[in-house]
């Protein structure tokens, strides 16, 4: 059985990807209303073998392509063929689960130097001092 690897460590069978292949919308002649060459990859995220810190940050995410019942859906109809359309949406799977496993680092909060201080000072006083003098004499 052919697994795709996600990291290092982690790999999704390939078992756990549901295909569908559907026509194409938009223009392309015959051949779109001929040929299913959109290809749509699904996932349950909580009947897969991906570990629970995985499942955690993928349920939390606030992405279009994850159902409110924790499924990934993504279309992809790009190309005209069925099988890059396939390749472009396995990436595209591949990416937002890797995404899930990164951890960013926390920012760590620094204030503004004295220099930058002054240069925003000195800016906004000379912004003022243009904009004085726009504005009509007093009389």
């Amino acid at each position: 059985m052919n697994a795709i690897q996600i990291s290092q460590r982690v790999a999704v069978p390939e078992n756990e990807i549901e295909w569908q292949f559907i026509r194409s919308s938009g223009a392309g002649g015959q051949n779109v209303n001929k040929v299913a060459t959109a290809a749509q990859l699904i996932f349950d995220i909580h009947a897969s073998s991906l570990p629970d810190f995985y499942k955690q940050r993928l349920l939390g995410r606030s992405d279009h392509r994850i159902t409110p019942s924790g499924k990934i859906i993504i279309k992809c109809q790009t190309t005209r063929s069925q099988v890059q359309n396939r390749e472009l949406a396995l990436a595209q799977f591949i990416e937002l689960v890797a995404s899930a496993g990164k951890v960013q680092k926390r920012r760590i909060a620094t204030k503004p130097t004295r220099a930058s201080k002054k240069r925003r000072i000195e800016k906004k006083k000379k912004r003022g001092d243009t904009k004085s003098l726009r504005q009509k004499p007093l009389v």
